[in-house]
């Protein structure tokens, strides 16, 4: 088995890059959809977006590499109003599965529906020009918002921060290999998950995406993971 220290998941092209730039990844392997890059002690990801893809290539990833820290990088949806800001970053500490519905009589520690993360960064909010906040909230589902009554629904029924397609999944991962502590959800708003959430997407992933990646080297930077 090959040993990696850290192990990134992202979910396009365009942010997958400034990554690979940064770490100088070079491209290991290349499947249909799937493209994967290494040096050293880094490996990433370039899964596309959805909690299949996520999830199939976290589990395949951490079964042939020797994985110590995962994190999982890309954009979310706004579901907290005006008290979060587009551009505004989240270090996810609690992780909700939405689609859950069990109605069993005894309890199954593998399809709890909620997954915490006790993984600390090291960094002080006030390190960046925008909102870093350390302890969010997330809901994952494999739906698009684009409706406000569906946003405040989803917010009403998890008290979430942002929602997105990815992050229970891979923390679910996670958990199974035994590097959920070290795990790092790193989620920054590109929309308000209203009626204008489709476009606001695209006009703000690139801004919301170096966001994140700030993040992303500052954590490197202090769990002296730099290369």
């Amino acid at each position: 088995m090959d040993i990696k220290r850290f192990w990134i998941i992202t979910a396009m092209d365009d942010e997958a890059q400034i990554i690979i730039d940064f770490l100088k990844l070079k491209l290991s392997k290349s499947y249909d959809k799937i493209k994967i890059y290494e040096k050293s002690w880094y490996i990433l990801a370039l899964t596309w977006m959805w909690k299949i893809q996520a999830s199939i290539w976290a589990s395949i990833l951490c079964a042939e590499y020797w994985v110590n820290s995962l994190i999982n990088i890309w954009v979310a949806w706004n579901l907290n109003g005006e008290r979060v800001k587009i551009w505004d970053v989240f270090l996810i500490k609690e992780i909700i599965q939405h689609d859950m519905y069990l109605p069993l009589p005894w309890d199954l520690d593998y399809a709890k529906w909620k997954i915490k993360i006790n993984f600390q960064s090291g960094i002080s909010p006030n390190e960046f020009n925008f909102w870093f906040h350390e302890n969010g909230i997330c809901v994952t589902w494999d739906q698009f918002i684009d409706d406000a009554n569906k946003s405040n629904q989803l917010r009403q029924d998890t008290w979430a921060d942002i929602a997105e397609m990815e992050a229970f999944w891979v923390a679910s991962v996670a958990r199974e290999f035994w590097i959920l502590d070290n795990t790092v959800i790193i989620k920054s708003v590109s929309d308000g998950a209203n009626n204008g959430a489709n476009n606001w997407l695209y006009d703000n992933l690139q801004f919301a995406m170096n966001n994140s990646i700030q993040v992303l080297k500052k954590i490197l930077w202090t769990q002296n993971y730099s290369s």
